[in-house]
């Protein structure tokens, strides 16, 4: 029963995380405007629902990316992007949509070119990501600055790629934008099942008739896509955080892929419209890096607070662990040497069980005494600790489970018993059905009457 509860709290802890980031973005504008005087002009507006829709469908791919390892594909894919937007602006103009295409190109064939090498080469996936990424950015620079000495007035800003320029930003690029991710996101939806596979085990996958090839370059063109619809807004350079970041985030909070691609898209769109706002507030911040530099912030949060994978909470159980082992290991030395002394509550000397437990001796006494297992008498000759009834039938227990380990350990072959990984810390009982403790127990009865 426990066992069944605790992914489904989890499961709620994570909606409720979903709903609280939706209600503090719903309440974000107002409160800008009430505390900080935040104008809503059309700017404004504009810049951050471009960023909340292009943090949406960043954070939905950039769970496969993360999950698949390949973080540093989209670092490539959008340094690879920047030749496609000059050679897309000497051929066409500065008309975004062409240029966005361009760029899109030369992703494209920027992602062909790793195949290439790791298909025809020995050359390592790392290595392969670091040639396209250098060498198609240094030849992006390089149009970009062959470009700036063509007297055409119509090459301004065409370098604001490298670092995006969010200001720039009209209505109809954010229809663009919007349109395109919704394709995106259709397409996610309908190769949901195949994405999925490829991306746990892709070798089940390739067993069972999928086309993983075909299916791995329809998901890489899909993030090619959503490099592409950002680079206006973060630039070459920062996109790939902006495509990271959310599935980083989202993935120390959840073990489930459905939670996670929502929690992206979530924190996705938090970065980008709290990044915008935050901007807004002073003409001196730049917007784009400021959504990523949310986008990291939400990143850290997760990794210290999130409870399941999150520092502190690791932290916190190590530190409950740490009270429990000695705790544990003070009552057995206890336990043992009042039996070999007399009974179970003859006295312990103190200076006896401090050296024996050494510096986790002093924490394990604070334990028992806490939990009233043990108490410190100084009656004369008597004096030392002692541990009480609560602590005697404690010590019992874990002394009989250990026992039964060793039974099992010895016997679990001969007894068709289920096989487990022993571990003595755990209650055996717990882990073996009822039937197989009976044997056990049995087996346990006839070794020490033989003893």
């Amino acid at each position: 029963m426990a066992a069944a509860e605790a992914p489904a709290s989890a499961d709620r802890r994570v909606w409720i995380i979903i709903g609280l980031i939706v209600v503090s973005s719903l309440l974000a504008l107002p409160l800008s405007q009430q505390v900080f005087g935040l104008r809503l002009t059309y700017t404004v507006r504009v810049v951050a629902l471009g960023g909340a829709v292009l943090g949406v469908i960043s954070g939905v791919l950039g769970c496969f990316a993360v999950l698949r390892q390949e973080s540093l594909l989209g670092d490539a894919l959008s340094h690879a992007a920047l030749p496609g937007v000059a050679i897309a602006f000497l051929l066409a103009g500065r008309d975004l949509s062409w240029l966005l295409i361009g760029a899109g190109i030369a992703s494209w064939l920027g992602l062909r070119m790793v195949a290439a090498i790791l298909h025809t080469t020995r050359i390592k996936q790392d290595a392969a990501l670091g040639i396209v990424l250098v060498s198609w950015f240094a030849a992006g620079i390089a149009l970009l600055a062959y470009i700036q000495s063509i007297p055409d007035a119509s090459q301004a800003g065409l370098d604001h790629f490298i670092f995006g320029q969010a200001a720039a930003i009209v209505e109809r690029d954010v229809s663009l934008v919007s349109g395109v991710g919704l394709a995106v996101l259709l397409a996610v939806a309908l190769f949901w099942k195949e994405f999925k596979l490829v991306t746990f085990d892709a070798e089940f996958a390739g067993a069972n008739g999928f086309r993983t090839g075909l299916i791995n370059t329809i998901l890489s063109t899909l993030i090619v896509i959503t490099i592409v619809l950002g680079l206006q807004l973060a630039g070459v350079i920062l996109m790939v955080g902006m495509l990271i970041a959310p599935g980083i985030a989202a993935r120390q909070w959840t073990h489930k892929l459905e939670q996670m691609v929502v929690l992206a898209a979530v924190f996705g769109a938090f970065a980008g419209a709290a990044g915008a706002v935050i901007s807004a507030l002073d003409s001196d911040i730049p917007t784009g890096p400021m959504i990523i530099v949310v986008a990291f912030a939400l990143v850290l949060l997760s990794i210290t607070l999130a409870p399941g994978r999150g520092l502190l909470w690791s932290r916190l159980r190590q530190r409950a662990n740490r009270s429990r082992f000695a705790a544990r290991n003070t009552l057995l030395n206890l336990y043992r040497y009042a039996l070999r002394h007399g009974a179970a509550n003859s006295p312990v000397p103190d200076d006896f069980i401090r050296g024996v437990g050494d510096r986790s001796a002093e924490l394990g006494l604070r334990q028992l005494r806490a939990k009233g297992q043990a108490m410190f008498s100084k009656t004369g000759s008597e004096a030392g600790w002692r541990l009480t009834d609560s602590g005697i039938q404690q010590a019992r227990q874990i002394v009989h489970n250990e026992k039964l380990w060793a039974m099992y350990r010895l016997h679990a072959h001969r007894l068709d018993l289920p096989l487990l990984q022993e571990d003595r810390q755990a209650a055996i009982a717990s882990v073996l059905p009822a039937a197989a403790i009976a044997l056990l127990e049995r087996k346990l009865r006839e070794v020490e009457d033989n003893a």
